[in-house]
């Protein structure tokens, strides 16, 4: 046997550890090897003609039964994931990032737990999709998802038919993605996760000025895509003090700008800029931009506040050729941080484009043709720990190397996915 096979044979059976039944072991590992395995689809069928082309139908049962309802621990699973492939991770570079952001899965019906029109970012728009949050740890090189949850959009939430079908948690009510990514971020430092240089995310959810907060809160730095329109005062700024207290009720603490006074966009302060604040930045190997940083004062519902908000980095980028910039970020990074520091973290976010493209295409994250709650998971957690030991071996040996599959039989002669026609 391979020392390969040996590796996984082990990791499998790190895994097995959080599952419970020692009978669970055998469909988890080969549910694991199914989604390492070469093959257009990844959906429970096809993988069991693939490892047992003599027994398919009992092949079949069995790991349907352990994705779709044994009633293992996904977050102990993950967990069991993370400690073995972190420190392989580590011995060549240290967590720089931990990044927030969500994938979708598009769908035909409207059945599949959380399924809803909305924004789709595999297809690029609004489609009929299934929409999942995740947390993923990051080195300058590799990154893996460490937690993931499906968004569940209000009408599922509040619909009892509908989550009594699916299998929908009792505990499990709405919550948009940026309360789903802080939850998930609390969960990693309860688990005792060294904490990051940033937290990085995209506009969808560093848009959200109470997920910043709550970070900066947590004593977690972030790097923050935001809009445009977000807006700002500049550093030196002095707000009109509270009103004069009148002897009666509460005494006034809020802030006041003075008349005629309005705050400026990051837009607006970027097309402001001289021409000498803007610099060219390589930031992943021939990949470079023109960028510029500016300390700025976010006003984002100050007049509600008492204090005014800290000092922070608006880092712009503004593509030659381009009429306008076309991304702002928003950091906590210390004052000193360099440009440079600041552009690598902010584009540290392509690691997990990357992620989602190889858990896709490698292992069939998105091929789960189940409906509930508990298999949607089960698939994608058994997804990410099958990619997991790909990051651990791509990361313990040559990146460029020859990937690793399995061994398995083939096919059985003439074997066909129920649901596809018949050749003609």
């Amino acid at each position: 046997m391979a020392d390969r096979e040996l590796r996984f044979l082990a990791y499998v059976q790190h895994l097995a550890e959080t599952i419970g039944h020692a009978d669970r072991a055998g469909p988890l590992q080969a549910y694991c090897t199914g989604l390492l395995l070469p093959g257009e689809r990844k959906s429970i069928e096809p993988m069991a003609a693939r490892l047992a082309p003599r027994r398919v139908g009992a092949a079949h049962q069995a790991m349907h039964h352990f994705v779709a309802k044994a009633p293992w621990d996904d977050t102990a699973v993950l967990a069991a994931v993370r400690d073995w492939v972190l420190p392989r991770l580590i011995v060549w570079a240290p967590v720089e990032a931990w990044i927030l952001d969500d994938t979708g899965f598009p769908k035909k019906g409207q059945h599949s737990v959380g399924v809803a029109r909305q924004y789709c970012g595999q297809v690029g728009k609004q489609d009929n999709c299934q929409v999942a949050v995740s947390l993923s740890v990051a080195t300058a090189t590799v990154s893996l998802p460490i937690a993931w949850r499906l968004y569940l959009p209000k009408d599922w939430a509040d619909d009892p038919e509908r989550r009594t079908k699916a299998g929908v948690p009792e505990e499990i009510a709405f919550a948009t993605k940026p309360i789903i990514a802080l939850g998930q971020v609390e969960d990693a430092l309860a688990a005792g996760l060294h904490r990051p240089a940033a937290v990085v995310m995209d506009a969808g959810y560093g848009a959200d000025t109470d997920l910043r907060d709550a970070l900066t809160r947590l004593d977690l730095p972030y790097v923050a895509g935001i809009m445009g329109s977000a807006s700002f005062r500049p550093v030196d700024y002095v707000p009109l003090p509270p009103k004069p207290y009148g002897g009666q009720g509460r005494r006034p603490s809020r802030l006041r700008q003075a008349p005629g006074e309005i705050p400026a966009s990051a837009r607006d302060l970027a097309l402001a800029l001289p021409a000498t604040a803007w610099r060219t930045v390589t930031w992943r190997e021939s990949l470079r931009g023109r960028f510029a940083a500016v300390r700025v004062r976010p006003a984002h519902r100050d007049a509600d506040r008492g204090i005014l908000r800290p000092v922070e980095w608006l880092l712009i980028e503004w593509p030659k050729g381009e009429a306008e910039p076309i991304k702002y970020f928003l950091s906590t990074l210390p004052e000193r941080t360099p440009l440079k520091r600041l552009v690598h973290l902010a584009k540290l976010r392509w690691r997990i484009e990357r992620d989602f493209e190889d858990l896709k295409q490698e292992v069939g994250l998105g091929h789960y043709e189940g409906r509930g709650w508990r298999g949607f998971h089960h698939h994608a957690t058994l997804a990410i720990a099958a990619y997991g030991f790909l990051v651990a071996e791509r990361a313990a040996f040559s990146p460029s190397g020859r990937r690793w599959r399995p061994n398995a039989p083939g096919l059985p002669p003439g074997f066909a996915p129920r649901g596809r026609p018949a050749p003609a």
